[in-house]
């Protein structure tokens, strides 16, 4: 029992509102998370706290914002992206079929337009021409179907993509249309909402190192029964997958796993 049960409090109130269990969570980088949102507001405790995101919709908004970390950019890891490509292009001379593609965890959406545009300079065909991307944050799913950056996170990526895929304007980075319309965005709860199914390629990076260990092994057996036979997953940095045959799932690469059972 944690002393603090003022956050306990605020974590019912907070899934009454939003449908989110903090508890799926780690506790201490969560909880310093929030408190500190609470502190900047001048809550007396988080009690008031909860009380105060159900008058104020926005505040709830930023709150929610808090909580689902949103750290991302185009090309996050470049070398990864190098290994992505070259096992998309041997699963797809396997199967001869055009791929199914869902980044689970997109944020503002630098990551599934990475993915469009990989696909699309090195032929990779998409089925009916579209990929998936899920955030729960439906702020933010909202800001990556815009796909405007600001020039402060400019894109920063091969000069020559650039010129393809993102116009400079007055207001910042746009993605072309074209482009866009190669991402279908949509709001999921990974651990909670259905998976989109058969997938060949599922990339969840940099999201279920804040989860705790239950909740962590809930999502990979969700995420594995979502991919095809020899589909691939492919994880974050930090994200080592243990005993991955646990979940049906063979390491092909770092930070890669494919679905062998």
């Amino acid at each position: 029992m944690h002393a603090n049960d003022d956050y306990l409090a605020f974590s019912t109130i907070f899934e009454e509102l939003t449908g989110i269990q903090l508890n799926a969570y780690k506790r201490s980088q969560m909880e310093r998370r929030l408190r500190s949102l609470s502190v900047k507001h001048k809550m007396p405790d988080m009690i008031a706290f909860g009380q105060a995101l159900k008058e104020r919709p926005n505040l709830l908004r930023e709150c929610k914002e808090k909580m689902t970390i949103n750290v991302t950019s185009f090309f996050r890891n470049a070398d990864r992206w190098e290994m992505f490509v070259q096992l998309l292009q041997s699963h797809y001379d396997q199967h001869n079929q055009p791929l199914r593609v869902w980044s689970s965890a997109c944020s503002s959406g630098e990551e599934a337009y990475t993915v469009a545009m990989l696909c699309k300079t090195n032929n990779l065909r998409l089925e009916n021409q579209r990929m998936f991307a899920s955030d729960l944050d439906e702020s933010i799913v909202t800001k990556a179907k815009r796909g405007v950056y600001s020039f402060q996170t400019s894109p920063a990526f091969d000069q020559q993509l650039q010129s393809q895929y993102v116009c400079k304007k007055s207001d910042g980075f746009h993605v072309t249309d074209d482009l866009k319309k190669m991402v279908s965005f949509s709001i999921i709860d990974l651990i909670h909402d259905e998976y989109p199914q058969q997938m060949d390629v599922i990339i969840c990076r940099n999201v279920c190192i804040y989860f705790t260990e239950e909740t962590k092994h809930v999502i990979f057996k969700k995420l594995s029964s979502a991919l095809r036979q020899g589909g691939l997953l492919f994880v974050g940095s930090t994200e080592q997958i243990f005993h991955p045959h646990t979940y049906g799932l063979t390491a092909v690469a770092p930070f890669f796993y494919k679905k062998s059972v």
